[in-house]
């Protein structure tokens, strides 16, 4: 299977299978946080696919779906078609009711939130077409000087989260109970910040750790990197509305590299590489608002699903009960209102 794209790394099952391990606490209620249905030339994962994976050994009670550009309405008037993917989803989560996994019980969606107030009329189809699933929005916001970066399918403008008519947008979340989920890079982060104090009543929801680049411009000075990350990850923290996800780190930019070994990563290889990003968002977040994500199927070419959850236990070994049922299901439930 190809991602369709260089910003992706390709899944290869063959690669896969070469790896397999024994599945830690497998009676942990785990509610995935983050994962989606892609439907692209090149490259289709829907919910047979996830459903596989997710029943690779650990007890995924329940699932949330971001935003993947995937079965957009067609029609004349642009700013409705993302309500297509709502649409899509909520009726395949209908369909595998019953089935063990809530599948998609919450549905983060597109809207172009540079409409301003115009926002609320696209929010409310989402919310219909949603039939309860429907919890917020996603409007991609990732910039970098390093044009490399970023992938076309996510790029923005610079200082998009300062624009007027940005925020005049995500003014319409609050009033109708919808959450903003944030996938931006690290040296966006004191922008995300600005827009989150400006907002305090939306909830407003970091993905993949913040951003965290390892690649390009960031290669020769990745301590550097780290140092900022850490610096503005603290200073979110202090804003009581923002929430943290803890995973997406096997993307090409986190440039762990896991996808040029000879076999794919042990959960051990994954926690000893990620502890210092992962124990921080935890330290400065507190389990209360942060949660594990997949991010699958983008991170599943560098490592499998039974892999990724065996490697958060691994990280989260000493932590106590009520702590490890937050992070692994309870912050999802609470913040995604599931």
């Amino acid at each position: 299977m190809s991602a369709g794209s260089a910003n992706y790394l390709p899944v290869r099952d063959s690669w896969l299978a070469l790896h397999a391990e024994p599945i830690l606490d497998p009676a942990l209620p785990i509610v995935d946080a983050h994962h989606h249905f892609y439907d692209r030339p090149g490259w289709t994962y829907l919910a047979d696919a996830f459903l596989a994976d997710a029943a690779s050994g650990h007890r995924i009670e329940a699932s949330v779906h971001m935003q993947a550009q995937t079965r957009y309405r067609a029609g004349s008037d642009p700013s409705l078609h993302p309500v297509g993917e709502t649409e899509y989803v909520a009726a395949t989560a209908r369909s595998f009711e019953g089935r063990g996994c809530d599948l998609a019980a919450g549905i983060v969606g597109h809207c172009d939130l540079r409409q301003g107030a115009a926002s609320a009329r696209v929010l409310e189809a989402h919310l219909a077409a949603g039939q309860g699933r429907f919890k917020g929005v996603r409007h991609l916001s990732t910039w970098d000087a390093d044009r490399s970066l970023v992938n076309p399918l996510s790029a923005a403008p610079r200082g998009l989260l300062l624009d007027p008519a940005y925020r005049a947008g995500v003014a319409q979340l609050a009033p109708l109970g919808l959450s903003y989920d944030a996938w931006l890079f690290f040296t966006q982060l004191s922008e995300l910040r600005d827009l989150a104090r400006a907002f305090p009543d939306t909830p407003v929801i970091v993905n993949h750790c913040g951003g965290v680049l390892r690649i390009g411009d960031y290669a020769a000075r990745r301590d550097e990197a780290f140092a900022q990350w850490s610096r503005e990850m603290r200073a979110l923290a202090a804003l009581p509305n923002v929430f943290v996800k803890l995973g997406g780190l096997g993307m090409r930019i986190n440039g762990f590299a896991f996808d040029a070994r000879p076999t794919p990563p042990a959960s051990a290889d994954l926690a000893e590489a990620w502890r210092p990003w992962i124990e921080t968002c935890i330290e400065a977040f507190g389990a209360e608002r942060c949660m594990f994500e997949s991010n699958f199927p983008v991170d599943k070419g560098s490592y499998a699903y039974a892999t990724v959850w065996n490697a958060f236990k691994r990280l989260t070994a000493s932590a106590g009960a009520h702590e490890r049922a937050r992070l692994f299901s309870g912050t999802a439930r609470h913040v995604y209102r599931l």
